[in-house]
């Protein structure tokens, strides 16, 4: 069973950036589709982006411009570089493929915050 791994989230103020990272423990990542999606309390889990082999991308409406997504396969490492981050950021992120298909990891806890 593959397991993810996210890492790399904090406190950040309003307008401050992060980047998370995203580690699989099989080489999944370099064949298939890898998306980054966030949820907050009492919400169903939400696309934020996500990256094909290939490197093509796509996001949110909520945050295209501020953030990107991208890879590197051979560490089989997905990254997510968040800019401008705002107060409704704020959230668990977590990755998986794209759709999703493996066990959910533990996800990284990001909070925007002044």
């Amino acid at each position: 069973q593959v397991q993810l791994v996210e890492s790399g989230g904090g406190l950040v103020q309003p307008g401050g950036s992060l980047r998370l990272s995203c580690a699989a423990s099989g080489s999944i990542f370099s064949i298939t589709d890898v998306g980054w999606y966030r949820q907050v309390p009492r919400k169903e889990r939400a696309f934020v982006a996500s990256i094909t082999p290939g490197g093509s991308t796509n996001y949110a409406d909520s945050v295209k411009g501020r953030f990107t997504i991208s890879r590197d396969n051979a560490k089989n490492t997905v990254y997510l570089q968040m800019n401008s981050l705002k107060l409704e950021d704020t959230a668990v992120y977590y990755c998986n493929t794209n759709p999703a298909y493996y066990d959910w990891g533990q996800g990284t806890q990001v909070t925007v915050s002044s």
